[in-house]
């Protein structure tokens, strides 16, 4: 369990600090390039060392596994907002610094982090079943870089793109539905393109199958 624990704090604190106050120091030294390429192998080695540990962690119980159907709908929607996630209206993804406008479009209407709340909501789903220390430390630790990472990346983009932002930030939510239901945005569902709802169908249906294999 203490490997686990290490890994887990490992994973944190490196989304937590070198994705967050660390960055401008470490990218002034490496260059943008550099710091990706060590963010992207420390990430690498914190997802192989969490893996390993968690399969050797003991099991020691907290809760009860949810019923079948919560973690199904949770995961479920999960890979819906991660179809959502790419494309050209989503000015939240890696690199979407460089746009020149903040469009308020198809899924940013409903969450301005799809990808980060997909990750979240799989996080969620595996605690509700795996309802021991193991498990809270692994989806736990993902669970916290997820939810900081949707504060981090909005307090980025209000520093580098201010006003633009803050005109982009104040019609969107990082909370689902939020902002339509204060009545600061509008939901369109028309903008949603049903390829994309068939992808992450497709992609649930082709988890489903891998987990018979974990």
């Amino acid at each position: 369990m203490l490997s686990l624990a290490l890994a887990a704090l490992f994973w944190v604190v490196l989304h937590l600090g070198v994705a967050g106050p660390l960055r401008p120091a470490i990218a002034g030294r490496l260059g943008e390039m550099g710091y990706s390429g060590l963010f992207s192998v420390l990430s690498a080695a914190g997802l192989v060392w969490l893996a390993l540990a968690y399969r050797g962690a003991p099991y020691e119980p907290l809760w009860a596994p949810a019923p079948f159907w919560v973690p199904a709908v949770l995961v479920f929607l999960g890979f819906v907002l991660l179809a959502y996630s790419f494309g050209p209206s989503n000015p939240t993804q890696v690199g979407a610094e460089r746009m020149g406008a903040l469009p308020v479009a198809g899924i940013t209407r409903i969450t301005r982090h799809p990808m980060l709340w997909a990750f979240t909501l799989w996080a969620l789903a595996h605690l509700t079943v795996n309802g021991h220390w193991a498990g809270v430390l692994l989806f736990g630790a993902i669970l916290v870089t997820a939810v900081n990472g949707m504060v981090s990346i909005d307090r980025k983009r209000a520093a580098r793109l201010g006003a633009v932002w803050d005109d982009f930030a104040r019609r969107t939510s990082r909370l689902p539905f939020a902002a339509v239901l204060s009545g600061r945005g509008e939901l369109a569902l028309g903008e949603l393109a049903l390829w994309r709802l068939g992808v992450g169908i497709a992609l649930y249906v082709a988890a489903l199958w891998l987990h018979g294999f974990l």
